[in-house]
């Protein structure tokens, strides 16, 4: 990706977030010169990738297969610093642009449709070889259980939310004609280096073509002190 296109995606984010009278935190404002002068003071988010997470999945087609994600808290399930054991993330999807099929294999999770449009959620039991199961997948919907044929496209209207077990597959996008979907995550702690298996071969940070300078620094950007 270029950088011109993730800074006009973080500014049109910072838009539509606001729309919703959300706040974001103030590490989510600072700038690439602000990060100059932050110290140890500000560990928590530089280990935990607190912040803008902006990816492509590697394929260089981001209306078509990309996701908005903000971290806005995070322990660290491989640090005893940090006992913080949940996490809860912002993310954004666009009409028919494709969050791809992937589990966790520790983290469980609230995926939950906080306003905008429909999110569509398509589900699969995982086998022991890490593939997809033709199997009907039991999922809670804001507190009812909910089975659903392999593959089926549950839709998730504002408010209502599903809970995702690790090993369960899942892909989502925002349902075309219905707008994009402003997603409220919460979860327990989150790792995006290791806790991520993808159905298909794919990269979970974007290669950045530096066009210009970047209007926000990404969670695996921040400089080391």
């Amino acid at each position: 990706m270029k950088r011109s296109e993730i800074n006009k995606i973080i500014k049109e984010a910072m838009v539509f977030i606001d729309g919703f009278k959300f706040a974001l935190p103030p590490f989510a404002h600072w700038s690439a010169a602000d990060w100059k002068n932050k110290g140890s003071e500000c560990d928590e988010i530089r280990d935990n990738m607190l912040g803008w997470d902006i990816t492509d999945y590697g394929f260089d087609r981001f209306g078509e297969i990309g996701l908005v994600l903000i971290t806005i808290r995070n322990g660290n399930q491989n640090n005893p610093k940090y006992k913080k054991p949940y996490a809860e993330k912002l993310l954004i999807s666009r009409e028919n642009q494709v969050c791809p099929m992937h589990f966790h294999w520790y983290k469980m999770e609230d995926i939950i449709n906080r306003g905008g449009g429909v999110l569509v959620m398509k589900l699969y039991n995982s086998t022991g070889d890490g593939d997809v199961a033709d199997t009907d997948v039991r999922v809670m919907c804001d507190g009812v259980e909910v089975t659903v044929s392999a593959g089926v496209e549950l839709e998730l209207y504002p408010g209502q939310s599903v809970t995702l077990t690790p090993n369960l597959y899942h892909a989502f996008w925002a349902k075309e004609g219905s707008g994009s979907v402003l997603i409220g995550e919460v979860s327990q702690c989150n790792d995006d280096n290791t806790d991520n298996r993808f159905l298909e071969p794919m990269g979970r940070f974007p290669t950045i073509e530096e066009d210009e300078a970047p209007f926000r620094l990404l969670c695996n950007e921040y400089p080391i002190i």
